[in-house]
């Protein structure tokens, strides 16, 4: 499995690289403790809350494909707007096809791997009224 990100470029590869490994604790130490996840616009989730929405979109068995579109960084700060997939076939056969361009924020820990902050999957999409 692929070592935590060394350059903020590096974020979203290893973000899918432990994300189509099925594991979520391995998923999850791409995040920094107190890091926010927002599913759903409007609805941000730390700690185990975000630990289980991200095994959810883990449970239904598909990869994702990431797609850097931009990446910004300044000291041991990183904006990443990055385009995603989750494509295949359900278990039942139904295809599956989740996708959206995420805005999110990294920092570099002292231990000098980058992390997410702030994983907005969903990006500029607006929560419903």
């Amino acid at each position: 499995m692929r070592r935590l990100a060394e350059i903020p470029e590096d974020v979203p590869a290893v973000f899918a690289e432990r994300f189509n490994s099925g594991d979520p604790d391995a998923l999850a130490e791409v995040y920094e403790d107190g890091a926010v996840f927002v599913a759903e616009p409007g609805s941000p989730l730390t700690g185990r809350e975000a630990y289980d929405a991200n095994a959810a979109f883990m449970a239904l068995g598909l990869p994702i494909t990431v797609r850097p579109r931009q990446v910004y960084s300044t000291g041991d700060l990183a904006l990443l707007i990055v385009d995603w997939v989750i494509e295949g076939d359900a278990p039942d056969g139904a295809p599956v096809r989740i996708e959206g361009t995420a805005t999110d924020v990294a920092r570099r820990d002292p231990d000098g791997h980058w992390r997410y902050a702030i994983d907005n999957i969903l990006g500029v999409r607006e929560a419903a009224v």
